[in-house]
């Protein structure tokens, strides 16, 4: 091979690099540039703005066409150097490493790192300049860069890229990390998508409201109890059991009962198996986002959740799927509270979730435990069911008096607890059962 034409295979294959070059610039930017963006070039009036918003409107088919002219261009280099290698050297092995390390180096950095870097940092100029060069491109192959995507469906095994090379969910969230790190949405805004994310693998299981914190209430109590046990729970629906606990026959809510003794004063004597509704049954293991989709085409706002034996493990409400996305929810009655408060004469106000070592050392005196670790929890296992305001226990010479809920959940916030000298684990009960 002549002198002048090996030097025409490396100017050739340089300019198909530089070709490679450009096509990436253009895969980044346009992967940075969303549609509304593109609208709003368009709108101020920007050069080239109308056509940034045709490819924006279809970045699919003007993906594909950049990245075959880039694996086009990067293949045909890769074909010109190893041409130019073999009539270069005489050794096979000399061919193969000096072909393989150029092109390798040469994809690497001038294909790989280099075009993503300008695209990604100055992606609304790359894409602008990128439109005016695809959509003219992407007329001329027609409908070539979909075939082949199709072709590469049909040697894949699963489904493939029906529609294109879209990114990863994983650099989907880069992509939402890097727009916090720049300051274009707030720390609060990237949690909450992310969250999003996290949705679909989250199952029931994980978000709902145990058996253990669940206040429930039997068939044949009246209404007037019903009243009563919300009123002082908090709670505005209460799940109505049969024989037993794992027996849920319904779902008592608040605003019925006062319908009925509204309408009604007498019916306060009434069972509340007259003004239940039916409990809507799903499996611990559904996938959160799919309970969420049926429960807004259900207008249904809780369910109970079913173990793999059959036995309730908890309720869960839309309100804590939505906590997944935007955190935890309170309202106006929640403030925060100093673990222990004293309040004089031998009486502290403490936290539910105040540690038990804790509270012992108030009055010189050892609380172990091996099934609970809290305050709140030390009350429940000695009433024996999840307390609501008012219940009272005696644990150790200490009496507990639930005082006050906390949180959308309306779980035990505050105890309080005196010293009664000469009483030692005994107990009563103040609340409605």
């Amino acid at each position: 091979m002549s002198a002048d034409i090996t030097r025409s295979y490396l100017i050739a294959a340089v300019a198909l690099v530089v070709v490679a070059w450009l096509a990436a610039c253009a895969e980044a930017g346009l992967a940075r540039v969303s549609r509304w963006r593109a609208e709003e070039a368009a709108r101020s009036g920007r050069r080239g703005g109308e056509k940034l918003l045709a490819v924006a409107s279809d970045p699919t088919r003007y993906l594909n066409v950049a990245l075959l002219v880039r694996v086009g261009c990067e293949m045909a280099a890769a074909v010109l150097v190893a041409i130019v290698a073999e009539h270069s050297f005489d050794e096979t092995w000399q061919v193969l490493l000096v072909a393989i390390g150029a092109m390798v180096l040469v994809s690497y950095v001038a294909v790989g790192v280099s075009p993503r870097t300008i695209g990604r940092q100055h992606p609304l100029n790359t894409a602008t300049a990128a439109a005016y060069v695809l959509l003219p491109l992407a007329r001329v192959m027609g409908p070539i860069p979909r075939l082949l995507i199709l072709l590469g469906n049909a040697l894949t095994p699963g489904k493939g890229f029906r529609h294109g090379p879209f990114a990863s969910e994983a650099e989907l969230r880069a992509v939402v990390d890097l727009a916090e790190k720049d300051s274009l949405i707030e720390d609060d805004e990237r949690r909450m998508v992310h969250s999003v994310f996290e949705l679909g693998d989250t199952i029931v299981r994980e978000v709902m409201v145990p058996r253990t914190d669940l206040v429930m209430i039997e068939r044949f109590k009246t209404i007037r109890q019903a009243l009563t046990l919300a009123l002082r729970s908090g709670f505005s629906r209460i799940p109505v059991t049969g024989e037993n606990e794992d027996d849920v026959v319904g779902i008592v809510y608040v605003k019925d009962l006062a319908r009925r003794v509204h309408i009604n004063r007498e019916a306060e004597s009434e069972l509340i198996s007259t003004v239940m509704r039916p409990a809507a049954f799903i499996p611990d293991t559904k996938p959160v986002a799919d309970l969420l989709r049926e429960m807004q085409k259900d207008r249904n706002h809780v369910a109970v959740v079913i173990d793999e034996y059959g036995g309730t493990a908890g309720i869960v409400t839309i309100e804590d799927i939505l906590e997944e996305i935007v955190g935890e929810i309170t309202d106006e009655y929640d403030r925060e509270m100093p673990p222990v408060e004293e309040l004089g004469d031998g009486e502290y106000r403490v936290t539910a979730r105040l540690d038990i070592e804790d509270l012992g050392d108030l009055y010189g005196i050892e609380l172990d435990d091996e099934d609970v670790e809290t305050v709140g929890g030390l009350l429940a296992k000695a009433l024996g069911r999840v307390p609501i305001p008012g219940a009272t226990a005696v644990v150790e010479g200490i009496r507990l008096t639930a005082e006050s809920v906390a949180g959308r959940r309306n779980r035990i916030g505050t105890v309080l607890v005196r010293r009664i000298p000469g009483e030692n684990g005994k107990s009563e009960e103040d609340a409605v059962r």
